[in-house]
């Protein structure tokens, strides 16, 4: 059975569409295998600040620019991913290639840290990691597209589901994420950095493992033919690929502003894996006598938001705001990605005050040039940034996967999912270049910004700068929706018309 993403026009024939829930049923390997692989990628990212800093003893800010800069590829990479799916090998081959390069990257890793030398460690470090990241990047924008390609497009319950599906979608990356907070790290700072690595390794065998289980039941899309391939001898797979590159090319420009009106919300997002676990690592953070937690482990609060908010939200706000726009998301997903950026400003305001209330403590216990000393300030202080973080993750990027799968072609869904991801991308490449820029400017100032001295690095002024440009970002958001105009994806003799007038739920167009 050849698999593959679905390139074709034709419709599905009646003996070959899964009855009744079978789009759930083959969705949930992929689902499952989804989870397993956000727990191996996880449990390297959110400790990865720690490992470059006390294990290979980089400067701090060095080390938070290579991070956002690997995050930043890992979220580029997903469009080589989505031209090499949606173009040559079809998602299915093309999540197995992937897989089968993240894994021999984890092995790497574990050797990097366990036989490699020392001082050819820090390099065979970097080559794992960015063969980790070509794996993870072109695994990324394939999956959650197979999955959604399992439901049907011309069912009305079939529509719900998948709009469901998205949310659940995003609670198993969060769980698996969040397990990875737990696990993970505490091995990695408790047992060994070897044992920690060794722990993603068998993490992406198992994800391989449980996807390929479900190969039965996925749908053999590709062996769906038309009325023009059927009298071919050999089917031309470029004629399947692209449906009509003019339409195409009107969609991508319509879809760009949005696009471009996202990348600031990287801004946002680069400090929660660089800068708030520094932060932690200087402030009480015991639990009970005998216990402290990782600095790392407190992305945990992220995932922990997003898993008690997914339910909430699609059994409760989704069924209540149906009843009052007809929509079978509840509210349109731009709506549903504005609320997400109107919360971008407010998470780096609520970073900026608790940093300047932990100076504060600094100062008054006279420990501004003793980095090393414990601020007697719990670390607790920084749960409402993580909080709301959860919060604005759950409404931007569940919005965004959804927006780009269902106004994106049949056969540009992984490069649409692909794009959501390289926006993200761009952001943290545009962190690493604030944090050099604010260095050399301040420095010229008078007083380097965002020094190894948490204590004196102004870190509350650099926040207050990102709060700035998040604001303007969703302002140029809102009025870029407001003119968005969707492709008509339920109902043929209804013309698109403008479906986002404001964040308030106010709607004029029609889904």
């Amino acid at each position: 059975m050849d698999v593959d993403n679905g390139h074709a026009d034709a419709k599905v024939s009646e003996q070959q569409k899964p009855a009744g829930r079978g789009g759930w049923s083959a969705a949930i390997f992929i689902l499952l295998a989804e989870l397993t692989e956000r727990f191996a990628y996880f449990g390297l990212s959110a400790n990865l600040i720690t490992y470059l800093t006390n294990e290979l003893h980089e400067p701090i800010s060095t080390a938070s620019k290579n991070v956002n800069m690997w995050t930043g590829l890992a979220c580029i990479l997903p469009v080589l991913g989505a031209l090499i799916a949606d173009s040559f090998l079809g998602r299915f081959k093309t999540i197995i290639l992937a897989s089968i390069i993240y894994f021999m990257g984890t092995v790497v890793l574990v050797l990097s840290a366990s036989v490699i030398p020392l001082h050819r460690r820090k390099a065979v470090f970097f080559v794992a990691l960015y063969m980790l990241i070509v794996g993870e990047g072109v695994h990324k924008p394939c999956v959650h597209t197979f999955a959604a390609d399992q439901f049907e497009e011309d069912s009305e319950e079939d529509k719900k589901t998948k709009s469901s599906f998205f949310n659940w979608w995003f609670l198993g990356i969060m769980l698996g994420s969040f397990s990875a907070l737990l696990v993970v790290v505490y091995v990695q700072e408790n047992v060994s950095w070897v044992v920690g690595f060794g722990m993603l390794a068998i993490a992406l065998a198992v994800s391989l493992a449980i996807f390929l289980l479900g190969i039965k039941r996925y749908l053999d899309k590709a062996m769906i033919i038309d009325s023009i391939d059927a009298g071919r001898s050999i089917r031309d797979p470029w004629r399947l690929c692209f449906l009509n590159e003019v339409e195409e090319v009107k969609l991508f420009l319509r879809f760009f502003p949005i696009w471009l009106s996202c990348i600031v919300l990287a801004l946002s997002l680069s400090p929660t894996g660089t800068y708030y676990t520094k932060q932690g690592s200087t402030m009480i953070r015991s639990i009970g006598p005998h216990f402290d937690i990782s600095p790392a482990t407190l992305q945990g609060v992220i995932f922990l938001t997003s898993l008690i908010t997914t339910p909430i939200y699609d059994r409760i706000f989704v069924r209540l705001a149906r009843k009052f726009t007809g929509l079978p998301s509840g509210i349109t997903v731009l709506q549903r990605i504005g609320i997400g950026l109107f919360m971008s400003p407010l998470i780096m305001a609520v970073s900026a005050l608790v940093e300047a209330k932990r100076i504060g403590v600094a100062k008054d216990h006279k420990l501004m040039d003793n980095p090393k000393a414990i601020v007697p300030m719990k670390v607790w202080w920084l749960l409402p940034q993580y909080i709301l973080t959860g919060l604005s993750d759950f409404f931007i990027f569940v919005g965004l996967q959804e927006l780009f799968y269902i106004q994106m072609p049949e056969a540009m869904r992984s490069i649409g999912g692909a794009l959501c991801l390289g926006a993200l991308g761009l952001g943290f490449f545009m962190s690493s270049a604030m944090i050099s820029v604010v260095q050399k400017i301040s420095l010229r100032c008078g007083e380097e910004w965002l020094c190894d001295n948490l204590n004196r690095a102004h870190l509350d002024y650099y926040y207050w700068l990102l709060a700035g440009l998040s604001a303007l970002s969703f302002c140029v958001y809102v009025w870029i929706a407001k003119s968005f105009e969707y492709k008509n994806v339920q109902r043929d003799d209804v013309p698109a018309e403008e479906e986002l007038t404001s964040i308030n739920g106010h709607q004029d167009g029609e889904a």
